[in-house]
């Protein structure tokens, strides 16, 4: 749709692909485990799942925070969108999120399972999660994936630090816009990216933050599903319900396929 093809309607194609990922990394060995009742998966396919799983929250994540970039620019500086966000930029910016996660995944998944498994073999997990892995471990061998750990949440602190800055920004200069002159559409172009962030890092925050008084292996598990399904599940549902533009193509395409599949039907009779 030539309505959709703006930079945030870009950005937002490569966030859904994310989800996508997302969901077939964890969602099909889990229902396969259901289905045929077992609870085993091998060496080589958990390596894989891990480093996917670290690639695809990786790269969302960095999306997410370009997507507050796009949006601070749309809303504080508009006379400049064209130039900061054009179609090289978005392409540039887009290839980096995909390459940060594609190294963070690289280096966590070939430093993790190079380490030898002193403590079983058995996670407390419906998939493969770099912590759990560690935890089987030889405590001393871990210390370069704590320090790769520390790096990333140092990394993704930043991120975190320059989403807020924005949004800072954003609501200083959307309340200067006049009631009459878009104020309700600076803010309704803000709140689904705010709320897909705001999903995204309160389920990891309180499925890794959480006091360990109140942890346990069931409360653990569906603080695992909660954030690693639940967020790229409700994702798409979110900006569809929220982008007027994004609605009314899909009504349209909807529109489209039922009167061409009533136009066979006629033809057929």
């Amino acid at each position: 749709d030539q309505h959709l093809h703006t930079p945030r309607d870009f950005f937002l194609l490569h966030l859904s692909l994310t989800d996508l990922g997302f969901i077939c990394t964890t969602v099909p060995k889990a229902m396969h485990n259901s289905l045929w009742a077992t609870t085993t998966i091998s060496y080589t396919a958990c390596a894989t799942q891990a480093f996917f799983f670290l690639f695809f929250i990786s790269a969302e994540f960095s999306l997410l925070t370009i997507m507050c970039y796009d949006r601070y620019v749309a809303i504080c500086k508009p006379l400049h969108y064209g130039t900061l966000l054009g179609s090289r930029a978005c392409a540039h910016m887009a290839a980096a999120a995909w390459a940060s996660g594609f190294l963070n995944a690289l280096l966590h998944t070939a430093n993790t399972f190079s380490l030898p498994l002193c403590q079983g073999n058995a996670l407390g997990q419906f998939f493969c999660e770099i912590p759990h892995i560690l935890k089987l471990s030889c405590s001393h061998s871990s210390i370069r994936e704590l320090g790769l750990l520390l790096f990333s949440i140092f990394l993704a602190f930043c991120c975190f630090i320059f989403m807020v800055f924005s949004y800072v920004q954003i609501f200083r200069a959307a309340l200067r816009i006049p009631p009459k002159q878009g104020r309700h559409k600076a803010f309704s172009t803000c709140l689904p990216h705010l709320a897909v962030v705001s999903l995204f890092l309160s389920t990891a925050a309180f499925a890794y933050l959480k006091p360990p008084s109140i942890s346990s292996p069931s409360l653990d598990l569906a603080l695992s599903v909660l954030y690693s399904v639940v967020p790229p599940a409700v994702n798409p549902l979110i900006y569809s319900l929220r982008i007027q533009e994004l609605r009314d193509a899909i009504r349209k395409m909807i529109t489209g396929c039922f009167s061409e599949a009533s136009n066979c039907l006629v033809s057929s009779m």
